[in-house]
């Protein structure tokens, strides 16, 4: 990605090595249930009964690399200015698509952290994966996630990462549009299982992540050859049924959450390639 040029967002909290508070013993991210765990929870979510399952064989392992006093991270740490980058860029692509709809973006806030960490909607620590919070208006990642998506995944590259923010921030802009709360009031609509409101919502996270990329690209070619295919791969490898293939052998549909690798992929091009969120319209699609 061509990032240099871009200006790194002010809306970045480095909370890394402040210890995370909350108490709790932390879980373990070593073995296939560790990675399922770290992988799962808020942003991929595999059922919890694998999780739990899986977890309880795993093995011991130490903390994640990612978790280092603060007090040794630089000032100009390469992973937090490339999360600056990119956080800027999806601010300057919804400020101005919200103008052209006559409608006012508020800026989230996007909070580094290690081990664990406070936010508006609870406690989490490390293993839940990165996560979006409506309460509080707040991405929080912590960057050693990047490394399992890489190294345990399969998915790198820095378009992948990108990805993952972009996807996130599609949580905010779904918040801000009030798409959340109108999900939350219909009870009528299945919350998990292939086709439930969860499944929708996150299907569309990836596609508005896809609108994000296609509009920063036209304004600033921020693009750079096998970007695209580098965020294909990731949203493929975060798939619901391939995650649970990976647990537990096989797949269990009413389980879903996010979507299948193909649907992941398939909505994130759509919003890539259209860069039009009324493209991005899962909750009336009768197919998926």
């Amino acid at each position: 990605m061509r990032l240099d040029d871009e200006r790194e967002s002010s809306n970045v909290d480095d909370q890394r090595g402040s210890g995370g508070g909350g108490g709790g013993t932390p879980l373990r991210i070593g073995g296939l249930g560790g990675l399922i765990l770290v992988l799962g929870a808020l942003y991929f979510g595999v059922d919890p009964k694998v999780v739990l399952n899986l977890l309880n064989n795993a093995p011991s392992s130490s903390a994640p690399a990612s978790q280092k006093n603060h007090t040794q991270v630089a000032a100009n740490d390469p992973e937090k200015r490339f999360i600056a980058r990119v956080l800027g860029s999806t601010e300057d692509v919804w400020t101005a698509y919200f103008q052209q709809m006559g409608r006012t973006y508020h800026d989230p806030r996007l909070v580094l952290f290690t081990g664990g960490v406070q936010s508006a909607c609870g406690y989490a620590q490390t293993s839940v994966g990165p996560f979006y919070c409506p309460a509080d208006q707040k991405v929080y990642l912590d960057l050693g996630f990047f490394q399992d998506l890489k190294n345990r995944l399969g998915a790198s590259g820095d378009f992948a990462q990108a990805y993952v923010v972009a996807h996130e921030i599609g949580h905010h802009v779904q918040n801000e549009l009030g798409i959340m709360k109108q999900v939350d009031r219909n009870s009528e609509m299945s919350v998990r299982g292939a086709a439930g409101s969860s499944v929708r919502t996150e299907l569309q996270a990836d596609c508005f992540a896809g609108v994000w990329a296609k509009r920063a690209n036209d304004a600033r070619n921020i693009l750079q050859t096998g970007d695209v295919e580098e965020g294909m791969n990731a949203a493929s490898a975060v798939g619901d049924d391939r995650l649970e293939r990976k647990a537990q052998g096989y797949v269990v549909p009413d389980s879903f959450t996010h979507g299948t690798s193909a649907q992941r992929v398939s909505w994130f091009r759509r919003g890539l390639e259209s860069g039009d969120i009324n493209r991005c319209d899962t909750f009336s699609a009768p197919s998926l």
